[in-house]
C-alpha cells in the first residue's frame, strides 16, 4: 500500500511540472510577440514555436502600419535573430 502511494505521489509531481512548464511556456511565447509588435510598431498576425532538435524557437508574423508583413524569429530564451 505504502509502495503505490509513493508512486500515485510521483506521478502527481510529474504532472504538476509538465502543466506548469507549459504554461511558462506559452507565457513566452505571447510576451515573444508583444515585444516583436512594439518594437516593430505593428500587429500580430500569428506566432507560434518551432522545435528542432533541442531547439525551440519562436515565429512571429507582425503587420506593419505601412502594410508589410514581417516574419520575426526569437529563439526561447529571450535574444531575438532575424
Amino acid at each position: 500500500m505504502v509502495k503505490r502511494q509513493k508512486q500515485l505521489q510521483r506521478m502527481i509531481v510529474l504532472m504538476l511540472v509538465l502543466l506548469l512548464s507549459g504554461s511558462v511556456f506559452a507565457v513566452e511565447l505571447n510576451e515573444a510577440a508583444k515585444r516583436a509588435a512594439r518594437k516593430n510598431d505593428a500587429k500580430v498576425l500569428s506566432a507560434k514555436t518551432i522545435k528542432q532538435g533541442n531547439r525551440r524557437t519562436h515565429q512571429i508574423k507582425l503587420l506593419t502600419k505601412k502594410g508589410v508583413v514581417k516574419t520575426i524569429t526569437a529563439p526561447a530564451n529571450g535574444k531575438k535573430k532575424k
